[in-house]
């Protein structure tokens, strides 16, 4: 009669040990981290933050050079201040070319788990399941900021090497100085963020739900694509504002006199209803995961 009770009272021992045994989401997201390290796909990604913007200067000395010049305010003053290429790299790589690159790792980071049988036995650790994914959606995040930042520093570098580090002229034709461009343009960063991070987190659910990194990637870098489409049909101008892809040009309000901070705020709760719901997803459907099945 007593050997129930002794063994369950046997066992909390045993249970809060594990507990205490468990990791800190921190080492969790080191571990992902140096699987990111480890992934060809990391490199790819990173190469084109650098090689993209690298060939968008050079082409741009080269149209310059055959006398060449944009309608854009930026395109015109490329000439004069280097610090114009970081902005005009920006407007031209904000729509496919970065949201690609995020999506290269956003969509592979769980299914790349369930391709190589690997999920099984970190779901069988003393991790939590919101520890994992938490940990990957951090993993993600991280990938995506370093490579618009690399973007950001390889294009500022060329078109300071071509052209100089001089003042700029804004979308309201105010003259701004070199120094406070330079930090204009990770302000404008830090905004662009706003729904390439929500994009991020679709794949993240994709790549959860999916199970398959090539469907994974697809779909998420297809989110902004079909988007872009629904955008030019006409008679659906009414849902423009809610578009993740017409949150892409919200950081342009930074480049203005005054600061155009609507878009930007506006982008913040537009790209939440994308973010939030693609997060609740996810977790559910990782929750649910079958150990046994992978």
């Amino acid at each position: 009669m007593s050997t129930a009770p002794a063994s369950a009272a046997a066992a909390l021992p045993a249970a809060r040990e594990r507990r205490t045994r468990r990791p800190a989401t921190l080492t969790v997201y080191r571990w992902e981290l140096r699987k990111l390290v480890s992934q060809r796909r990391t490199y790819i990604g990173l190469g084109l933050a650098i090689f993209l913007p690298v060939l968008f200067v050079v082409v741009e000395v080269i149209r310059h050079e055959s006398g060449h010049h944009g309608d854009n305010q930026f395109a015109r003053e490329l000439t004069q201040s280097g610090l114009a290429a970081p902005v005009l790299m920006l407007i031209f790589l904000s729509g496919f070319f970065l949201p690609l690159i995020a999506a290269l790792v956003s969509g592979d980071i769980v299914a790349n788990e369930d391709g190589h049988g690997t999920l099984k036995t970190i779901l069988t650790r003393s991790t939590e399941r919101s520890q994992v994914l938490g940990a990957k959606l951090l993993a993600a995040v991280t990938y995506a900021i370093s490579s618009l930042l690399t973007a950001t520093i390889v294009s500022t570098i060329a078109g300071v090497a071509a052209w100089g580090f001089h003042r700029i002229i804004t979308f309201s034709n105010t003259v701004v100085s070199a120094p406070k461009a330079l930090g204009l343009l990770f302000v404008a960063d830090a905004c662009y963020l706003i729904p390439l991070l929500a994009l991020v987190c679709i794949g993240v659910m994709l790549s959860t739900v999916t199970r398959n990194s090539a469907a994974a990637v697809v779909g998420t870098i297809a989110v902004p694509i079909v988007l872009f489409i629904v955008s030019a049909i006409p008679g659906l101008e009414s849902i423009h504002p809610y578009l993740i892809t017409e949150q892409f040009e919200a950081w342009q309000g930074l480049l203005r006199t005054p600061t155009d901070w609507a878009p930007i705020l506006h982008s913040l709760w537009v790209c939440a209803l994308y973010a939030a719901p693609a997060l609740v997803v996810a977790y559910l459907v990782f929750l649910r995961r079958d150990v046994a099945g992978g």
